[in-house]
């Protein structure tokens, strides 16, 4: 097996739950943040998936609940992904067809460039940079997939 986990389809790869553990180092500062939670990839009735994830963040020792909605929505070439924010503005492209994928997002003077790798079949990884002029981030999020939950009584 090589160091990727090429994926013919994210869209079929991703549905289900995953469990998220993402810190975030402010490089300008030293600060450092961490966050836990779910991320749930429910199908859209018009295609794609809703991205809905949920948990805690903690900055600077002060816990707060976090949570952000995205859409996945099918890409432009077959298997791959057009990612946006939940009020539909563009967020990034997705392909992992490769078991890799770069992408960037310019936001107002920031630029935010993610590398996504899937690991195997149940983890995948995303690593976004931030630089701009008040911002010089890193943040590096784990997912690993939950098991499949049958019916509960």
């Amino acid at each position: 097996m090589g160091e990727f986990w090429p994926v013919p389809d994210v869209l079929a790869h991703l549905a289900g739950h995953w469990r998220v553990e993402r810190s975030v180092r402010d490089l300008a500062s030293g600060e450092r943040g961490e966050f836990t939670g779910t991320t749930l990839f429910s199908p859209l009735a018009s295609g794609g998936l809703l991205h809905e994830e949920a948990g805690t963040f903690v900055w600077q020792g002060v816990a707060r609940p976090a949570e952000r909605t995205l859409r996945f929505l099918p890409g432009s070439s077959p298997g791959t992904a057009d990612v946006r924010f939940a009020d539909g503005r563009p967020f990034h492209d997705l392909d992992l067809t490769a078991g890799r994928h770069l992408a960037d997002h310019p936001c107002a003077a920031d630029l935010y460039r993610g590398e996504f790798t899937v690991l195997d079949e149940d983890r995948w990884r995303s690593v976004w940079r931030v630089r701009g002029p008040a911002k010089d981030l890193v943040l590096t999020t784990d997912y690993a997939r939950e098991p499949t939950v049958s019916a509960r009584l």
